[in-house]
């Protein structure tokens, strides 16, 4: 599910069952990320899967990359794998104007 900017951001701040998950490179993770993300690289494509094969199904996530592409291709890959709850933040992290480090 594509939400915006404000839908996404008081989505997950009202969720008590969120997971936010950043799938952009670990360089980019490292120039700045949203507090309390989890880095699971997207262009890693094996390392990926079994990470995400590991997650927590009955969680929310919340998935963010820089512009929004990869995460919704991140989106797709995770609902292929059963996670039923997967939130596409559009313009990632590029047009965020929340918190980050």
């Amino acid at each position: 599910m594509d939400l915006t900017q404000d839908e996404w951001k008081s989505q997950l701040d009202s969720d008590n069952n969120a997971f936010l998950l950043d799938v952009r490179t670990l360089e980019e993770y490292n120039d700045g990320h949203i507090p309390n993300s989890t880095l699971i690289d997207f262009n890693q494509p094996q390392d990926f899967i079994d990470k995400i094969l590991a997650l927590d199904k009955s969680k929310n996530y919340y998935v963010y990359c820089r512009s929004g592409a990869r995460s919704s291709k991140a989106c797709q890959v995770m609902g292929h794998y059963g996670i039923g709850v997967v939130k596409n933040l559009l313009g990632g992290f590029m047009n965020w104007d929340g918190k980050y480090v």
